[in-house]
């Protein structure tokens, strides 16, 4: 038992889905998952542990932003052993080619957190993906005839902006960021230091140019083919 996970040792797969949202993972577990049990209810981000297609699997709520992502994530490793965390999130699209429902592989995560540059003064590091998860993804992908925008995306602090600040996200499209979250480079970097393998496969849920998004009910209830496609990562 760690700090904010109830489950008891053992009770925790291998392999973890880090959805943001609590009830994904519930809805997840119900409709995915087979002989899925509760593992936890602690401040309400329910954790369950069940099989797909014969693969036992854990699905685990992070709340939003980075800290309360990587509170989660760092108890996953350093107190259950996870040896493998797959984040299923949405995000918004920044480039025209990057379409509301769209779903993305985060191969690396830009950030402006501090969660994250605290450790590297007057230095920057590369948040990116385990090589073997996002080429299997990326093959599964193919067979599950779900067509990909790979590439990198920002992990940021804030989801709202002050007017006056303009297009906060021009720097990024600038660079061809395809789109912006919250947790992503928070999740890489704390793989990458504690030698455990993370990806990050995200469904555009709005647009920052366009001014498209899609229900929170579709949000939280539909997004099946990025779960699905995480699942597949499961051995």
């Amino acid at each position: 038992m760690s700090i904010h996970i109830e489950a008891k040792q053992g009770e925790i797969a291998d392999f973890v889905l880090l959805p943001g949202d609590p009830l994904r993972a519930k809805y997840i577990a119900e409709t995915l998952l087979t002989d899925a049990v509760c593992y936890n209810n602690v401040r309400g981000m329910l954790g369950y542990t069940g099989y797909y297609n014969g693969k036992r699997v854990s699905v685990q709520g992070t709340g939003m932003g980075l800290p309360s992502h990587m509170i989660y994530v760092s108890e996953l490793i350093n107190d259950y052993k996870v040896k493998t965390l797959v984040r299923i999130g949405t995000c918004g699209g920044l480039l025209e080619e990057v379409k509301v429902r769209d779903v993305v592989l985060a191969i690396s995560a830009s950030t402006d957190s501090s969660a994250v540059t605290r450790y590297f003064p007057a230095m920057s590091f590369a948040p990116t993906a385990s090589f073997r998860l996002a080429q299997l993804a990326s093959a599964n992908a193919v067979l599950m005839n779900i067509h990909l925008k790979a590439g990198n995306v920002l992990s940021s602090d804030l989801f709202y902006h002050f007017p006056e600040e303009g297009d906060a996200y021009e720097l990024w499209r600038n660079y061809g960021t395809l789109a912006v979250e919250m947790e992503s480079a928070g999740l890489y970097m704390l793989a990458s230091r504690l030698g455990v393998e993370a990806l990050s496969i995200l469904t555009v849920s709005d647009h920052l140019l366009t001014g498209e998004h899609v229900s929170a009910e579709e949000r939280q209830y539909n997004f099946t083919n990025m779960t699905k496609l995480a699942l597949s990562l499961a051995e």
